[in-house]
């Protein structure tokens, strides 16, 4: 008997509660969460927003139901609270994850799949994608693209696989790996040749967007160079061992390592099984993932891809793989106990780190929230800089006073309810805006 072969009674219910639990555990714990960084990007410049503004990328990601759900949001919720900006992350992540059993599931059995669930739902090394509401659109997208994935090995259903890879690159580019994942597998299926023609459509407006938005977006300082190729192994090896630690929470020296013990577990599977066209799909775009970002992200270093928000896309995808070469492992004897207790340390490990990450972020919180009183205690002061920035680390976007008042005094502010507790943070904000000649 074979781990695939293990059937646990119940097993959607029970991922489907405990994902529910740990999301709502997760929304207590971002109580006192606000605003912060990019998010004022989009908030101070919402009420110029027209319907152009909505195909409009953010940095190089297209962004039109992203921007939608902000805009929502904005107009019902306003700034007064950040709870139903967090919900709606958290509902794209237990989306993730129940998606993510259900695909495991089908390839690997229950077992297996509730196993690949759990260590996603509490993913430590993924942290700023499940702690930070503006990263819903990144969720959003691996939800669509999970949901294609699922649909694609229908032949009847290819419409609406393609249909959720639209909404997936809707939200971000994050999709184009999940489009490059469909099109692998279909290439590689004989008789499923011919629906590659539904993804035709897609690529013809994809490249129109490029050619009419996105080829205007806002690269990362300093601007993407030739030189980036050269990198971009190297930037693509270290992201990919990155996100294969953080399936047992770990990082830095620990990835190259993780890496090599990834791609020997799926390398034996394979020659040993043979790689079904799924399962070489995901690679390929999980590879491409990196290789791609890498493009436009490696001249920033090539330890940037290990970050968190990076980390989240690729630990879906190795689990996906890694889900696929467990199959055939053992299930009897002592070999029963062991399995599961090295996937609860995995678990315990990455649990423990997103718990700390929670339990740490107050303090940023602190210093935005102590922005915001600098804020409004300089708005009449006829000293205040018409293009002071209250704080570069954590409200960079921030370098129009105006604007921020414009934005508090439609959407609400965001300073209710909120005690100011960083008074060094205050006091600093103040000098910022103050003009240096007052």
């Amino acid at each position: 008997m074979s781990a695939a072969d293990v059937r646990v009674p119940r097993a959607p219910m029970i991922v489907a509660a405990a994902a529910l639990i740990v999301c709502a555990a997760i929304l207590w714990f971002a109580r006192d969460f606000t605003f912060y960084f990019d998010e004022w990007s989009f908030i101070v410049t919402a009420p110029d927003w027209t319907f152009a503004t909505y195909f409009t990328p953010h940095n190089e990601h297209p962004s039109m139901l992203f921007r939608a759900i902000y805009a929502a949001l904005l107009n019902t919720a306003g700034l007064r609270t950040y709870l139903p900006y967090m919900a709606v992350l958290l509902l794209f992540h237990l989306a993730n994850v129940l998606l993510l059993f259900a695909l495991v599931r089908r390839h690997a059995g229950d077992l297996i799949a509730m196993c690949a669930a759990a260590l996603l739902l509490t993913l430590g090394g993924g942290w700023e994608d499940i702690l930070w509401a503006f990263q819903m659109a990144w969720l959003a997208s691996i939800a669509c693209g999970l949901g294609a994935l699922l649909l694609i090995e229908s032949p009847s259903r290819v419409p609406v696989a393609i249909g959720l890879l639209v909404a997936s690159l809707a939200f971000s580019s994050i999709g184009l790996l999940f489009a490059i994942a469909v099109g692998v597998q279909l290439l590689l299926k004989p008789g499923r040749r011919r629906d590659l023609a539904w993804l035709s459509p897609l690529a013809v407006a994809l490249l129109a967007w490029y050619i009419a938005f996105g080829r205007f977006g806002v690269h990362p300082n300093p601007q993407p160079a030739p030189g980036n190729v050269l990198v971009d192994p190297l930037y693509a090896a270290w992201g990919l061992g990155q996100s294969a630690a953080a399936l047992v929470g770990k990082g830095g020296q620990y990835g190259p390592p993780a890496l090599i013990a990834a791609v020997a577990v799926i390398a034996w599977r394979w020659k040993r099984h043979g790689a079904d066209p799924f399962a070489l799909s995901v690679a390929v775009a999980l590879v491409a993932f990196y290789l791609i970002t890498g493009l436009t992200r490696a001249q920033l270093g090539y330890h940037q891809s290990g970050a968190s928000r990076y980390v989240y896309i690729g630990a879906v995808l190795w689990l996906i793989l890694l889900s696929d070469a467990a199959r055939g492992l053992p299930w009897r004897g002592s070999w029963r106990p062991a399995l599961l207790a090295l996937v609860f340390v995995a678990w315990f490990s990455s649990s423990v780190l997103l718990f700390s990450f929670a339990i740490a972020r107050p303090v940023v919180m602190e210093q935005q929230v102590a922005d915001y009183f600098a804020l409004a205690a300089m708005r009449s002061d006829p000293c205040l800089d018409p293009d002071g920035a209250v704080d570069r680390l954590v409200m960079p976007v921030e370098t129009r006073p105006a604007l921020y008042y414009r934005a508090v005094d439609r959407y609400g502010d965001p300073r209710a309810g909120r005690p100011l507790l960083d008074n060094a943070s205050y006091e600093a904000g103040v000098r910022h805006l103050r003009r240096a000649d007052c």
